[in-house]
């Protein structure tokens, strides 16, 4: 078999595996509609691809080799993939001295995030816990923001899917 359709089953195979990822993602966050439609594409172009290097495996084991490398690259290539696309939204916890959470928080807002604090005790001060819900192309952003306005901010985020309200959130 010549190189050129061992690239043919890498390259298919990358990305095949680069859509299940994106599928994946699609579904836990709750876009199903586009979720099925990649997934019709996915199994489409797996089964071309299966049935390709089934084909006479045994004198050819080459074309697993070549399979299998492409799903290792396409799980890479869909994450981050997947990352740039930034389908979903995060929650942003950012805690601060309690002095600098209202100055910090109208910083923000400026910027357009939507704000919510929370009075807290820490060990030895009182702090402020800014939660914001950002769609999770702006995290980068706001992170750049906070450290820029904060130095000393404790941040964390995570994902999540929202049910229901918020503002600038809803779908």
């Amino acid at each position: 078999m010549s190189f050129l359709f061992y690239m043919l089953i890498l390259f298919a195979k990358i990305i095949e595996v680069s859509l299940m990822t994106l599928r994946i993602v699609f579904i836990t966050r709750g876009e199903r509609k586009i979720g099925a439609l990649v997934a019709f594409v996915e199994v489409t172009l797996w089964i071309f691809i299966v049935t390709f290097v089934m084909n006479d495996l045994m004198s050819d084991p080459f074309k697993a080799v070549f399979y299998a490398l492409g799903f290792a690259i396409g799980n890479y290539l869909g994450s981050v993939l997947e990352e740039k696309i930034g389908i979903g939204l995060s929650q942003v916890q950012i805690i601060v001295k309690a002095e600098h959470g209202p100055i910090l928080a109208k910083e923000l807002r400026d910027e357009s995030y939507a704000v919510t604090v929370v009075h807290g005790d820490g060990r030895n001060l009182e702090r402020n816990i800014l939660f914001m819900y950002v769609k999770r192309k702006r995290v980068k952003h706001l992170l750049e923001v906070v450290k820029e306005k904060q130095e000393n901010a404790v941040i964390t985020v995570m994902d999540t899917k929202p049910l229901y309200g918020g503002y600038g959130i809803r779908k």
